[in-house]
């Protein structure tokens, strides 16, 4: 049998190695072994669109560098300590991606994943140390690289990992970028008065910033939710092994290795409390999908408000005039459509779609170990990414360049029946809406009914209806 290494240039396109099950042919210019091709002509679902996230990869790759230095300090030979870590480094900064060919659809412990990631950092150690790919010499991908791990807590590691660095790389500065828009936007318009709507129909003023102001609130909510899924999802069952009794590992591995990658990461983990709760349920990350299902609900309602808000621009609403980024149509020249909304309000059903995924994994784990481990992090992974990457676009592309129509918004408002309502303290309920039903029958305006119907006199209305006095509590 001949080994080669990875980066010699061979006569031979293959490699033989073995498993439980057998020998294998494995790709010479590749790290994995059997264990990961079994895998791939076990799994053919999907192709690579569904391969695992990276994210996982590169949380898999901190991780066996933290049990590698922990189990060093337990006697673990240095040689091969340091092999591992220097291997696990160049997962976890992402320069052996190529090597990473499993789909999300494969056992639900995500074990396959877990030896994949065994098997890369121990031939790339191997090679390191100038050994032959595939001889598990001196480096074993079990009895090393797992030394002291289980992939039923390697995989939920892992995936507390992903979703933490992603929440606070991606999702959450997404989510200020937006708010903070938001927010410059309602104190630009502070002082723009505009009719205001409910169940669609016309309701009393308020103005444009107070309107804005809902939306600005509504993001510093999704953020604070967010925020309050984490310390849970910093909590790490490494060192539980197979069940969570911690089986063949050492005492004080769990709290050192979760210690490791906070350092690693800079993020608070922590060994979890109770590792049979962290192997067997997910609950942690159902919260944090829920956390972002709400925000998705958030966005949405922000993305159709400015949407019909920016209606038009002569047959809509019309009282916003959103920025014009392409062309809108194939066939109609000169138009121009809302397409950060239709993006955002896109992304938003799509990580509804998701949590219900994530729902129906987290609801079954059974007995000692949760099976749908690898779907459940892909769609929160997902999820964080899509509603963060589209914050920022629809930060960009729309929000900033947003510009009132002040010449629309006024000519709606003084139209508006509504208005009526500041008379209800002076004349009463049914007066008012007399008024109202009047005006919207004969096509006049609330002025002219007002004092035909002999309710108030012109001076009466004028004083009694400002729209700017109808912007809060007396």
């Amino acid at each position: 049998m001949v080994l080669l290494s990875c980066n010699e240039a061979s006569q031979n396109s293959f490699r033989i190695e073995f498993d439980t099950f057998g020998e294998l042919k494995v790709p010479n210019d590749k790290y994995y072994g059997a264990q990961t091709v079994r895998s791939t002509m076990n799994f053919k679902i999907g192709g690579v669109t569904e391969r695992m996230p990276i994210p996982v990869i590169k949380a898999f790759g901190i991780l066996k560098r933290a049990a590698a230095e922990v189990n060093q300090d337990y006697g673990l030979d240095s040689k091969i300590a340091e092999a591992i870590m220097k291997a696990a480094d160049e997962v976890a900064e992402g320069k052996l991606n190529d090597h990473f060919p499993l789909v999300v659809w494969q056992t639900g412990s995500g074990t396959q994943t877990n030896m994949n990631v065994n098997e890369v950092i121990s031939n790339r150690a191997i090679e390191m140390l100038g050994g032959e790919l595939g001889s598990k010499k001196p480096v074993h991908p079990n009895d090393h690289v797992n030394k002291s791990q289980s992939s039923n807590d390697t995989f939920p590691t892992a995936m507390h990992i992903a979703a933490a660095v992603e929440v606070h790389e991606v999702l959450l500065p997404g989510l200020q970028k937006l708010h903070d828009a938001l927010d410059a936007k309602s104190k630009e318009f502070t002082h723009i008065i505009k009719i205001g709507r409910t169940h669609t129909q016309d309701a009393v003023p308020l103005t444009l910033g107070q309107e804005f102001s809902g939306y600005v609130q509504q993001v510093k909510y999704a953020m604070a939710r967010i925020r309050a899924t984490m310390p849970r999802i910093y909590e790490l069952a490494a060192g539980g092994t197979a069940v969570g009794t911690g089986l063949n590992t050492r005492i004080g591995f769990a709290e050192k290795v979760a210690a490791k990658v906070a350092a690693l990461t800079g993020l608070p983990f922590v060994t979890a409390p109770n590792k049979f709760e962290a192997l067997a349920a997910h609950d942690a990350l159902v919260e944090l999908s829920g956390a972002m299902n709400t925000t998705a609900c958030s966005l949405m309602k922000i993305a159709n408000d400015i949407r019909f808000l920016g209606s038009g621009p002569r047959s809509g609403l019309g009282e916003l005039i959103l920025p014009e980024n392409e062309p809108g149509s194939s066939i109609m020249p000169g138009k121009v459509n809302p397409t950060q909304c239709e993006a955002l309000s896109m992304v938003a059903a799509q990580v509804m779609g998701n949590h219900v995924a994530v729902t129906v994994g987290g609801s079954n784990g059974h007995f000692e170990l949760n099976v749908f481990k690898p779907m459940m992090i892909k769609n929160v992974l997902h999820s964080a990414r899509l509603l963060g990457d589209a914050a920022v676009s629809f930060t960009e592309n729309c929000v900033v360049g947003i510009q009132a129509n002040t010449e629309r918004i006024n000519k709606l408002m003084n139209e508006s029946l509504m208005l009526v309502t500041a008379l209800n303290p002076h004349i009463g309920y049914d007066k008012a809406a007399k008024i109202a039903k009047t005006a919207h029958k004969n096509g006049s305006t609330l002025k002219a009914t007002a004092i035909e119907l002999g309710y108030l006199t012109a001076e009466q209305f004028d004083e009694w209806v400002k729209p700017k006095d109808m912007l809060g509590p007396k």
